[in-house]
Parts: structure tokens; C-alpha cells; sequence
């Protein structure tokens, strides 16, 4: 199967590392414009957008104030034109125990980056593929909506159940419109962000929740995408591809 992105542009939030780069850089090899997302680390981002190529830019952006976010979407409409495609992919992971002095600040950033981001981006999605009359959404969520997480991240896995229904009724309400909505829901992923967790409990710990004797990588994630990216799989709209090397049944 061959998927031909030469025509789309598509923004990646979280880009610059991890599973974001990942996306960005299979989309690229695809053809497609990507408006590569960032907050803090410009120079990595710098590097995706230079493997790419495709004319793709990067966009500096801190998800936890609406107002970039908005600024965000509007600065790649502005640079490219129109969007085609958005990959809500950035998001955090705070470990809070419900002790914690901080609880109620780390849940609200929590929220802020992990749903209202993302509500805001969809948001503003939906309104310019309504009048494209074709869009596609792909946000990110994860295993902890269906199966839950430990207390000290309570605020995670409810921020990424929201994520489900938001998703879910995105493309329940706005499918005659063209616009399509897909959930993405990795478990345990080899990326920085859990690099603590394998210092702490060691990589036994983690692999017990796994099919595999192989962490989840980005890379097993990124073709999922630009599947869905491609249209060639619209009418799975409102589904939830699970990406954990079968960790449910564990």
C-alpha cells in the first residue's frame, strides 16, 4: 500500500521528541507538510523539521495557556494556508500523590495541557474543516482511560478518558460535515518520559503488562497515523486503536 500526503498539510502538537517526532518524521516520509509543534526544545524541533523537508516549519507554543494554543493554530493557518489533518499529540505525565501540597496545581496543569489543549485545538479544528467540508483529527489518549493508573496519577488518567469522549463525540456530531476523529491509545512507550520509571522499578517492572519482551517505540505508533491521516480509514471514525502490545489482558 502506497499513501500519497503530498497534498496535506498537518500539524503535530508535541513534536520536537518521542512519539511526536516519530509522526512528523513517517508523515514526511509520506510527502506531507508538517507544521512541527514545540515548547521549550527549538533545536530539536529544528532537527525533525530538517529530516522532513516538505517545506515543513516549526511553531513554538506553550499548551498550557489558551491563548497559545489559539495563537498556534492560527499562526499555521496563517504560514500554510489551510490544514489538513491535526495530531493532538503533546501531553504531560505529573506523578502527584494525593498527599502532595501541590495536588490541586499539578491536576489543573495536568488538565490544561492533557484536555483543554486539546478541546481548544479541536475547537478551532472543526470550525476550519467545516468549511473545507474535510479534516482529520488523531489525539492521543492512552491505556490508563480504559484500565486506569496508579493514585499518584489520578489527574493522567482522567485527563485522557476525556480525551476518549471528547473524541468520540467529535465524530458522532460532525461527520456529515467531513471531518473525522480517531483516538490513539498507547500503553507503556519508550520515550524520555518514562525513563524515571525504569530507573526506579527497572524494565522488568514494565514489561510484566506487555504481550512482547519489547517496549512499545514510537516508530510502532507512527504508521497507525498516517494511515488514519491518509483517508483510508474514515470510516473507522470514532475508534480507539489500541497500541499496547496487548497490556489490557494482562
Amino acid at each position: 500500500m502506497k499513501i500519497d500526503l503530498h497534498t496535506k498539510n498537518i500539524l503535530v502538537t508535541g513534536a520536537s521528541r518521542g512519539i511526536g517526532a516519530a509522526i512528523s518524521k513517517e508523515l514526511g516520509k509520506s510527502g506531507a507538510r508538517i507544521a512541527i509543534h514545540y515548547n521549550n526544545d527549538k533545536e530539536s524541533a529544528v532537527t525533525v523539521m530538517q529530516n522532513i523537508g516538505n517545506k515543513s516549519k516549526i511553531f513554538k507554543a506553550d499548551l498550557e495557556d489558551p491563548i497559545e494554543c489559539e495563537m498556534l493554530f492560527n499562526s499555521v493557518l496563517k504560514e500554510f494556508g489551510h490544514i489538513d489533518v491535526i495530531v493532538n499529540n503533546a501531553g504531560i505525565t505529573i506523578s502527584s500523590p494525593l498527599n502532595s501540597e501541590n495536588w490541586v496545581n499539578e491536576w489543573d496543569k495536568t488538565m490544561s495541557i492533557n484536555l483543554r489543549a486539546i478541546g481548544i485545538l479541536c475547537n478551532l479544528a472543526i470550525q476550519h474543516f467545516k468549511t473545507r467540508k474535510c479534516g482529520r483529527i488523531i489525539n492521543m489518549a492512552s491505556r490508563s482511560a480504559f484500565r486506569g493508573e496508579t493514585a499518584e496519577f489520578l489527574a493522567y488518567a482522567a485527563s485522557k478518558g476525556g480525551v476518549v469522549s471528547l473524541s468520540k463525540s467529535i465524530a458522532k456530531e460532525f461527520g456529515k460535515d467531513g471531518i473525522t476523529c480517531f483516538v490513539l491509545a498507547p500503553g507503556w512507550v519508550k520515550t524520555d518520559m518514562i525513563q524515571k520509571t525504569i530507573e526506579e522499578h527497572g524494565e522488568e517492572y514494565i514489561l510484566k503488562d506487555m504481550s512482547f519482551d519489547r517496549f512499545t517505540e514510537p516508530k510502532d505508533i507512527a504508521p497507525i497515523v498516517t494511515l488514519l491521516a491518509s483517508g483510508l480509514a474514515d470510516h473507522a471514525t470514532g475508534t480507539t486503536i489500541d497500541i499496547n502490545a496487548a497490556s489490557y489482558l494482562h
